[in-house]
């Protein structure tokens, strides 16, 4: 049975997605001592505010969230696709395409590399993918 990239390249994501939570809790895990509030009198810990935390922490869960925003939509039109068996050329593409943005908006967001306009046009871009992908739908039908 052939496996489709369009299916490769979301497992992919998948694997993004899961593991992008990582470089926000190192970091709100390594926060310097006395830098934020004290835990919650039970006990508990509790990561605080983001905001207070250092400023590639607060990039790194921004990274995550816009991910999530982009990954479901695009992840939906994929599965679609797959189960009218919509692929073509241009899903193949845009898959490909889609990876790589989404790979490229969260290192330059966490490292700061991907700065205005850079970033807003990487993530306009994915969006454009996601649009993209969503149209091969109503063409396939």
């Amino acid at each position: 049975m052939e496996f489709p990239t369009e299916l490769g390249i979301l497992t992919c994501l998948t694997i993004l997605l899961g593991t992008l939570w990582m470089p926000y809790i190192i970091g709100i895990n390594t926060v310097p001592e006395g830098t934020l509030p004290e835990n919650a009198p039970d006990g508990f810990v509790v990561p605080g505010n983001f905001r207070l935390h250092r400023p590639w922490v607060q990039r790194a869960y921004r990274a995550h969230m816009n991910l999530i925003e982009q990954f479901v939509p695009f992840a939906v039109a994929v599965l679609i696709l797959d189960r009218i068996g919509g692929f073509n050329a241009v899903t193949y593409w845009t898959a490909i395409i889609f990876f790589w943005v989404r790979v490229a908006h969260a290192v330059g967001y966490i490292t700061a590399w991907a700065r205005f306009p850079a970033r807003p046009i990487i993530f306009t871009a994915g969006w454009i993918c996601v649009l993209v992908m969503a149209s091969q739908i109503f063409l396939a039908v």
